[in-house]
């Protein structure tokens, strides 16, 4: 889809309601409650983190949704791919504006550049204990994405069309900390599995974007 034409669409975005967990939970992984059961006592100690879902016009003027894949280190969310964004630092504002500033800092789009256009429903990510918020935002023009060597592996351009199409959502094995392989509901974007927390939140916006389209 031209940017143009979806520029057209997203206007109306605030307009619909939100799908919210009934989305979300389609790409739940299979042991997300108990996890979820087993911390409810840290629910109240979560952290907050925000991340940005960023679409954007390519070279063509095809409408690109930008993802990372994270460095290999030992921490629970080493080598997954995810959105740009990260934890709320003191610094901040708010929880936009750490996602915002988290989205330069790991991409190389400057924070000017992005415009928020609404946010979505938050994940609770048990293994980090984090709270995440996402938004979805837009870049008017092509970014020029300059990787944070230290937390961002690739940069990965995943054309609208594939986002939703339904043949990207698969089922895939996958090793967790877990677990040491477990089956799980995931998206399959340029090569890349992406589940978790980051899956329920695409299943999200995929399913208010499609509404629009």
């Amino acid at each position: 889809m031209k940017f143009e034409e979806f520029l057209k669409v997203v206007s109306k975005i605030e307009n619909i309601p939100l799908p919210a967990e009934s989305s979300q939970f389609k790409m739940s992984p299979p042991f997300r409650d108990e996890l979820q059961e087993q911390q409810k006592n840290q629910l109240k100690t979560a952290k907050k983190a925000g991340v940005v879902a960023l679409f954007y016009p390519d070279d063509a003027t095809e409408t690109k949704l930008v993802l990372i894949l994270r460095k290999t280190y030992k921490g629970v969310h080493s080598a997954q791919v995810g959105f740009p964004g990260g934890r709320v630092e003191t610094t901040d504002s708010s929880i936009m504006h750490a996602a915002i500033r988290e989205c330069w800092e790991e991409v190389g789009v400057p924070e000017r550049q992005i415009e928020i256009l609404r946010a979505m429903t938050q994940v609770y990510v048990p293994p980090s204990n984090f709270f995440v918020y996402p938004f979805i935002g837009i870049s008017r023009l092509t970014p020029k994405f300059i990787k944070q060597d230290s937390e961002v592996d690739a940069i990965i351009e995943v054309s609208l069309q594939d986002f939703i199409c339904d043949s990207s959502v698969v089922t895939k094995t996958v090793s967790t900390s877990y677990s040491m392989e477990v089956a799980v509901p995931a998206f399959q974007l340029n090569d890349h599995i992406v589940w978790g927390a980051t899956a329920m939140m695409l299943s999200e916006i995929k399913d208010l974007l499609k509404e629009l389209l």
